[in-house]
């Protein structure tokens, strides 16, 4: 029994994200090995006698020939385990595992966010184009392209938390917490997709079955959102999905300012204390995510593409 054109599409595409996995868990590994510096020495300090470092060394594995190693590490990422921290004396599984949550929340309330504002202003720009709410938009979009987070984030933080008292400067908590760090890291991303929506309405409103649904006395909320806006979306969509890495890969910065608990503050902990072992599983967990996203973007274009479909 043959499989529909479209499911069979999509399996050919989830078995592309096999050879795409293998390569992110392979340059992680090598890259890692290539920074400079021991991180063993740097763990019992310059005093430390060769015996010791032999031999914590071997407890960890790192005196094996560089192909066992990637063997072993395979191995382990196959049956879920990482290792162990060197500095935080505890497996990689369960620090990333505690940290991970906070950081998806921090991006996905980030996305929700520049789609919030994003697909209103997008829509009212393109059917005011030229006029001032377009124009106005315009210079707002700019304004949130030009401002990166890490200067957006102080900023924010001694306007709505140190001056006017309104939210809180740092930290996890209820969602009051959430506010700052998702517009700092959403801003940039709602500039860009309220332009990407616009330029996508343009191109729909000017097609020939959107003047055939006028034609036929649908009223204009109708015409605009019922059959423009979904075809509109589907560019927005793939923008969405590539931008989705970039947040992971900003949230470093954001969580930073804002002391948030994710994954980025780990890295940093990890690349300063050269934790081999947890900088990997950190730079992996980013690596795979977007992986995943990227395979659950080209599953919803099944869902709001018909002519995929077909």
């Amino acid at each position: 029994m043959r499989l529909p054109r479209a499911l069979r599409a999509l399996l050919f595409r989830m078995l592309y994200t096999i050879p795409v996995v293998w390569l992110v868990v392979s340059i992680v590994f090598l890259l890692i090995h290539l920074v400079p510096g021991d991180p063993i020495e740097q763990m019992l300090g310059e005093g430390a006698r060769p015996a010791d470092i032999a031999a914590l060394r071997h407890t960890y594995g790192l005196d094996a020939p560089l192909g066992q190693q990637y063997i072993r590490y395979w191995r382990g990422v196959l049956h879920g385990d990482f290792g162990r921290s060197l500095r935080l004396n505890d497996t990689v599984t369960h620090l990333v595992l505690a940290r991970y949550p906070y950081t998806i929340e921090l991006a996905a309330a980030a996305v929700l966010l520049a789609l919030a504002l994003a697909i209103p202003a997008g829509i009212t720009a393109a059917l005011h184009r030229n006029h001032w709410q377009d124009q106005t938009l315009g210079v707002v979009s700019l304004l949130g392209l030009s401002f990166p987070g890490f200067a957006l984030g102080p900023i924010l933080i001694l306007l709505v938390s140190i001056k006017l008292g309104w939210l809180p400067v740092s930290g996890t908590g209820d969602i009051s917490h959430l506010i700052l760090p998702a517009v700092t890291m959403g801003s940039a991303l709602a500039a860009i997709l309220t332009r990407m929506v616009r330029t996508a309405m343009l191109e729909e409103l000017g097609q020939d079955y959107v003047r055939t649904a006028r034609a036929k006395g649908l009223s204009e909320r109708t015409v605009v959102y019922k059959h423009a806006l979904r075809n509109a979306m589907i560019p927005v969509v793939t923008l969405v999905g590539l931008q989705f890495g970039a947040l992971l890969a900003g949230a470093i910065v954001t969580e930073k300012i804002f002391s948030w608990p994710g994954i980025g503050q780990l890295t940093v902990s990890a690349i300063s204390n050269r934790d081999y072992s947890l900088l990997q599983g950190c730079i992996l967990a980013v690596g795979l995510t977007y992986v995943l996203v990227n395979l659950a973007t080209d599953v919803l274009y099944f869902v709001v593409n018909p002519r995929i479909r077909g």
